[in-house]
C-alpha cells in the first residue's frame, strides 16, 4: 500500500544518507576536499532533521540554520535537544568554505568531527521514526 508521506520521509533520509556518503568520499580521496566534505555534512543533518519535521507534519522553512531546525523539533520531542552541540558545530559549513576567505578549508580534526557529528544526527533521526519510514521499500 502506497504511503505518499512515508515515501517523502524515506526521501529526506535517503538524501541525508547520500549527502553523508558524499562527505566521506570526499574526504578520504587521495586529495581530500574538506571544504566540499563538511558542506555535505551538514547538508545531510540538515535533511534528516527536515525528514523528522515531515514525520510531525511540520511546515518546512527555507533554512540551512540547524540550531533553527533542531528547535523545531525539539518542540515535538524534548530529547532532540541533546543535539545543540552537532547542530551549532555543523550549521557554519553550509557556507563557510564555500567561497573565498579567510580559510579555503577546515584542518582534518575539525572535518572528521564534522563527520561523526553528521553520522550522529542521521542515527538520532532514524531512530525517531517508525521503520517503514526509515527501510528502503
Amino acid at each position: 500500500m502506497d504511503n505518499p508521506k512515508a515515501d517523502e520521509i524515506r526521501q529526506w533520509l535517503v538524501k541525508s544518507k547520500r549527502d553523508l556518503k558524499a562527505a566521506q568520499i570526499l574526504m578520504a580521496s587521495a586529495e581530500p576536499l574538506l571544504d566540499a566534505g563538511v558542506y555535505h555534512c551538514q547538508q545531510s543533518a540538515e535533511k534528516a532533521l527536515k525528514g523528522y519535521l515531515v514525520f510531525r507534519d511540520c511546515e518546512l522553512q527555507r533554512s540551512h540554520d540547524l540550531v533553527a531546525i533542531l528547535e523545531m523539533c525539539a518542540a515535538y520531542d524534548s530529547s532532540f535537544s541533546q543535539l545543540k552541540t552537532e547542530a551549532r558545530m555543523l550549521t557554519p559549513y553550509v557556507m563557510e568554505f564555500r567561497y573565498p576567505g579567510d580559510e579555503l578549508e577546515p584542518d582534518r580534526k575539525d572535518a572528521e568531527e564534522a563527520m561523526k557529528m553528521a553520522a550522529t544526527v542521521l542515527a538520532f533521526v532514524s531512530q525517531k521514526l517508525p521503520d517503514e519510514m526509515t527501510e528502503p521499500q
